[in-house]
């Protein structure tokens, strides 16, 4: 979703998504801070693909076929035992099996190959829950306080998350608030 390494194109966007929930109490004062998403209506997640669809393709047929593509995956737990930083600028949670998070884009790329993951700036998919970035022009003590906050949620791991469903996120204007508009259950857990 958007972040300082994506930024967004003046047209509204999409992006299917892991939703956090638990993440909420250990993250959501770091990213009311630190991250440029959280302003705009995005909760903590973990990205499966971003960008999607346009807003406007987005219709019945393509809520359906994501409908059936995703009950073919099941859903599993996953656990935030650590922090990573893309470019010591960006910092994100880890999520273990990232395996999983990978498979799921890889389902939905398949059937979307016209929304390559990150509009395609990145060669390796790194499944992370963004919590912080510290954007183009920071101000000189803004590091400093975003180090901080990264001893803080370490000291709040390891984080545990049951992944159940994926959301579809929207906008409906260039720039402005995101809005959940479907979610779509994965099948049962393995056994």
């Amino acid at each position: 979703m958007p972040d300082a390494e994506t930024p967004a194109e003046n047209v509204p966007e999409s992006g299917l998504v892991v939703v956090v929930d638990e993440a909420r109490p250990l993250v959501d004062g770091v990213r009311a801070e630190f991250d440029a998403g959280a302003a705009l209506g995005v909760p903590p997640h973990v990205t499966v693909l971003y960008p999607f669809l346009p807003p406007e393709q987005i219709d019945a047929t393509v809520l359906d076929r994501l409908t059936a593509l995703l009950a073919g995956d099941a859903g599993f737990d996953t656990v935030f035992r650590g922090l990573g930083w893309f470019d010591d600028r960006v910092l994100w949670l880890a999520p273990e099996p990232a395996d999983a998070f990978r498979d799921l884009t890889g389902r939905l790329v398949e059937a979307y190959p016209e929304c390559p993951p990150y509009g395609g700036r990145h060669d390796t998919v790194v499944p992370h829950l963004t919590v912080g970035a510290l954007g183009d022009q920071p101000e000189p003590d803004r590091r400093e306080r975003l180090e901080a906050a990264a001893a803080t949620l370490t000291a709040g791991l390891p984080l545990h998350a049951r992944v159940r469903e994926v959301a579809l996120l929207v906008q409906d204007a260039p720039g402005g608030s995101f809005r959940r508009r479907a979610t779509f259950p994965l099948g049962p857990a393995g056994g």
